[in-house]
């Protein structure tokens, strides 16, 4: 008999990420920061080697009064003005459809509401084979089964193999629930075009016509996007959804505003009908109050007082390193591309991934270690942190990996 519930798996977790990160930790104390490339961190950092904090966020977090920062928010689901800001910022006047909004605990906790309550256990979710590993884990904790559809066909989303995965999936249950983690894809960096997000949005109504669909369309990056305003657009095809659809966008603070810790995003809930989106804003009020009970209250006035005060010195800020992260992000894929470094389409976002297959990913991923050179293991390749390298160790690092994999095939 054991002290937890029977069901659940009780392998221990190992966090990859931070063994790594403390790997590299030791190199720079051993042979010099200098001599090391830690390409693992997946938060943005400056030139100068520290974690980037947004003046503009943290000025204003540290002028709210003490007891704002200190009391409960108004309402579990968050305040009123923080929802209101929410989706004024991320919709950005691209989509007309019935909505509603629950702050949570970072983007996390939004893409937690929808793997915990959407699906009974023993059904299964859908999920790209490329993926930040917290969705299968979440999927695991609530005995969940998971179908990966292949994420690229070419340089392209591979739509046939997500049409293919969810038809598996349609013939053993009556509800499909997918997560798309679009646009700046961790931890590729892919993102999907509008016409591409058209051709999803086609295929789901199909489904609809004999299955209920939940859409997570996870969007914890899209403040780092190149084409700014421009890759919101997207939401407006979320607009042409069948009335058996639901799309639940999952937003975060920590990377919009630089505050990784504050914990503090949203949940945005979206339907054509009304009464679907009050079903599901009613179990999501009840995740959130039985789960966590309150949201970073601070956090939530920093947000809005950024939005309605601040808003120009922020985004000047935010796109100084928006323009320094495509800087970095173009150096490391044109490098790339001279030396024959393969690695999966990239358009903007933290991360770039090298493509291989595991057995290769082991055997590299430890040769770079060898040469002082630190990654992060994923399914089928090597994801290299661009956000996190500064320009000049940036500069002439394919061609060292280059010449480190080839070393292994000789």
């Amino acid at each position: 008999m054991s002290f937890t519930k029977e069901s659940v798996n009780k392998t221990p977790i190992v966090d990859t990420v931070f063994v790594i990160v403390d790997k590299a930790k030791k190199a720079k104390e051993e042979v010099g920061a200098e001599n090391v490339v830690d390409a693992t961190i997946g938060s943005l950092y400056s030139e100068d080697g520290k974690l980037v904090a947004l003046d503009t966020v943290f000025e204003s977090l540290k002028k709210q009064d003490n007891q704002v920062l200190a009391k409960y928010a108004t309402s579990f689901t968050g305040n009123p003005d923080f929802q209101k800001a929410v989706y004024d910022w991320v919709l950005d006047g691209n989509s007309k459809l019935y909505h509603e909004v629950i702050a949570t605990p970072g983007g996390t906790g939004a893409v937690g509401m929808v793997v915990n309550e959407c699906l009974e256990e023993g059904q299964t979710i859908i999920l790209p084979e490329i993926a930040w590993g917290s969705y299968a884990l979440m999927a695991q904790m609530h005995n969940l089964k998971v179908e990966n559809y292949s994420l690229f066909e070419g340089d392209h989303f591979n739509l046939t193999s997500f049409k293919e995965t969810c038809k598996k999936v349609m013939e053993v249950q009556d509800k499909l629930v997918m997560i798309i983690n679009d646009p700046c894809h961790n931890p590729t960096g892919y993102s999907l075009t509008k016409e591409e997000w058209k051709e999803v949005v086609d295929f789901l109504n199909e489904c609809s016509k004999t299955h209920k669909v939940v859409l997570l369309n996870d969007i914890a990056y899209i403040d780092f996007a190149y084409g700014q305003a421009k890759a919101k657009e997207y939401y407006s095809v979320f607009d042409g959804i069948s009335d058996n659809i639901a799309v639940i966008v999952a937003f975060s603070l920590s990377k919009s505003m630089t505050s990784y810790g504050l914990r503090c995003g949203a949940a945005i809930i979206m339907a054509q009908q009304e009464e679907i989106v009050q079903e599901i804003k009613i179990v999501f009020e009840k995740e959130a109050r039985a789960t966590w009970s309150n949201i970073n209250n601070g956090a939530m006035a920093m947000f809005v007082d950024v939005l309605e005060n601040h808003l120009d010195e922020y985004n000047k800020e935010r796109n100084y390193y928006v323009n320094l992260l495509k800087e970095r992000s173009d150096i490391f894929v044109k490098e790339a591309n001279e030396v024959g470094l393969k690695h999966y389409p990239y358009k903007e976002g933290f991360f770039v991934t090298l493509s291989m297959d595991n057995e290769t990913r082991d055997k590299y991923h430890e040769a770079l270690m060898a040469n002082h050179i630190y990654t992060v293991k994923v399914n089928k390749g090597i994801r290299v942190a661009v956000c996190s390298l500064s320009l000049d160790k940036t500069k002439g690092l394919t061609k060292k990996m280059k010449d480190i994999l080839d070393s292994l095939n000789k």
